[in-house]
């Protein structure tokens, strides 16, 4: 493989497929997303002392969305889009190897989702401007979010070099990519409420003058629970899920998660909590009775390494795959493909 024949074909597909005006129009689009959502971002969080830290948090994960939804269309043809067109014969007959030419196309395909992140820094330089903002959340926030853009981009590369038409492979990552978003969630969702338990409920027993004893508990009400704790794993490789589990929580005196990276953290890890023990403790002076976000991200398990293993392990099978196929000379190939 040669660094320089790598970047001539990103370089072609980069000005193949990005030379049109529609791609520019895109990304005008989304900066208007951008600023409107900015614009929201710092009314919902202009109560607190960390405005910049929620600015920020939803920028990024905006820009994780326009990704997923973008990226499938201009990475999902890559390879069958120039065997269609009668380019991809004249490549493989240069000096470029079919490492080149995948790696070349993956790297394109990696250029159009950092674009998005490209249009995005004036935002996030203003979200700093806010205030509450943890240099450490934007280094591992930023890597996880080019690490989601590259696992997006070897799909569509992969499905591209798997799927003989274009429509296809484009359709088929957008299935891919909607199984990680989506999937997860009506996974977590119906597989929760799918198996249930038997729940109990205790409470503070009262005398018979009213007053709550401290050191008595007794069963309150006993009913069927849906056991979210169970299947809360379905949640790991989901892209956003991913991106909150890895970011480091900053939390309010209180305990509280100042920036939606935290929200829904607190969220994820709270489905690992068992609901099968309720208790309302009157003699909890401290608060409410129920454990903080932050000591429920403590008392649980991170899944983000997981989650992002899957993604790597599926993306890299489909990318090995398409390799494979788009290997010279080729001993066989699906009917009606072409071949130069």
């Amino acid at each position: 493989m040669s660094l320089a024949n790598i970047g001539i074909i990103a370089r072609l597909e980069l000005t193949q497929r990005l030379r049109s005006v529609g791609w520019y129009v895109l990304l005008g689009v989304f900066a208007l997303i951008l600023l409107g959502v900015t614009g929201l971002a710092f009314a919902v969080y202009s109560w607190g002392d960390f405005i910049g830290a929620g600015v920020y948090s939803i920028v990024v994960n905006i820009v994780l969305l326009l990704v997923v939804l973008v990226s499938p269309t201009l990475s999902g043809n890559a390879i069958n889009g120039d065997r269609d067109a009668a380019t991809l014969g004249a490549i493989q007959v240069t000096a470029a190897s079919t490492g080149d030419i995948m790696l070349g196309k993956l790297l394109a395909a990696v250029a159009t989702g950092g674009a998005f992140l490209l249009v995005a820094v004036p935002f996030l330089a203003l979200s700093l401007l806010g205030g509450g903002a943890n240099p450490l959340v934007l280094l591992v926030s930023l890597l996880v979010l080019a690490a989601e853009i590259i696992v997006v981009a070897a799909i569509g590369v992969g499905l591209s070099g798997l799927i003989a038409r274009p429509l296809f492979s484009v359709a088929a990552t957008y299935l891919v990519v909607a199984a990680f978003v989506f999937g997860t969630l009506i996974a977590f969702g119906l597989g929760g409420m799918a198996v249930r338990s038997e729940g109990t409920s205790y409470s503070r027993p009262y005398d018979a003058n009213g007053n709550v004893d401290c050191d008595e508990w007794q069963v309150s009400t006993m009913y069927e629970v849906p056991r979210f704790d169970l299947v809360w794993w379905a949640l790991a490789a989901n892209p956003f899920v991913v991106l909150a589990d890895a970011t480091p929580t900053e939390f309010t005196p209180d305990g509280y998660p100042v920036d939606l990276f935290g929200q829904i953290k607190t969220g994820v890890r709270g489905a690992q909590q068992s609901p099968l023990e309720q208790r309302w403790d009157d003699c909890d002076r401290d608060g409410s009775g129920y454990p903080t976000p932050q000591e429920v991200i403590e008392s649980s398990v991170p899944s983000w390494s997981v989650g992002l293993g899957v993604q790597v392990v599926i993306a890299g099978s489909l990318f090995a795959g398409a390799w494979v196929r788009t290997r010279t000379p080729a001993r066989r190939l699906p009917p009606g493909t072409r071949i130069a």
